[in-house]
């Protein structure tokens, strides 16, 4: 009986230092849950996103700078088989320029941009009221929060910012590209 306890209680020691190994290989700025535009599927950000390198964006459906998700969805396919991804998410802190429910959301961007890149639940990106990955990035930047849509975190493949691009630093900009060539 004592042999099945002490055995049972190196299983439970080995298994917690496996889950604390994990966690401490989690970058911090991707150590989050969000859960998928209009499912209920919740992905932890740094398990499925470690070792790639990552745009973070804030987007909305109407508004003038909605067209970039034309210009995010040719970066994602240019290079998304070299490490790149962009992770869209939808907020309504500027003007509530996003659509009232979430499936209308993710239909606008699937039908009018044909966006393929992973689309996140509608949140808040804006000082004062942003959620903890969208504090952390801007807190990263220095206090670099969106004052608008389409605000551009770029993450490299240890999860550390690498840049922080306002609205009007499009998908297209050199600049942009530089700092994503620079980190595949």
């Amino acid at each position: 009986m004592n042999l099945r306890k002490n055995i049972l209680q190196s299983v439970v020691v080995v298994i917690s230092m496996t889950i604390l190994k994990a966690n401490a290989t989690c970058a911090p700025l991707l150590d989050h849950s969000a859960r998928k535009l209009a499912g209920d599927q919740v992905d932890r950000l740094c398990e499925i996103y470690k070792g790639q390198v990552v745009m973070i964006v804030n987007t909305a459906s109407k508004c003038g700078f909605t067209p970039q998700f034309d210009g995010l969805e040719t970066l994602y396919r240019k290079y998304k088989d070299r490490g790149f991804t962009v992770l869209g998410f939808p907020s309504k802190d500027f003007g509530n320029q996003e659509y009232g429910t979430e499936q209308e959301t993710a239909d606008f961007c699937r039908l009018t941009y044909g966006v393929q890149f992973p689309m996140y639940a509608t949140t808040n990106a804006k000082k004062g009221k942003a959620n903890p990955l969208f504090k952390g990035l801007a807190e990263a930047a220095d206090g670099d929060y969106p004052s608008w849509n389409f605000h551009k975190y770029i993450l490299d493949r240890n999860g550390n910012l690498i840049g922080s691009f306002g609205s009007f630093t499009g998908p297209s900009s050199k600049r942009l590209a530089r700092v994503i060539e620079g980190a595949l």
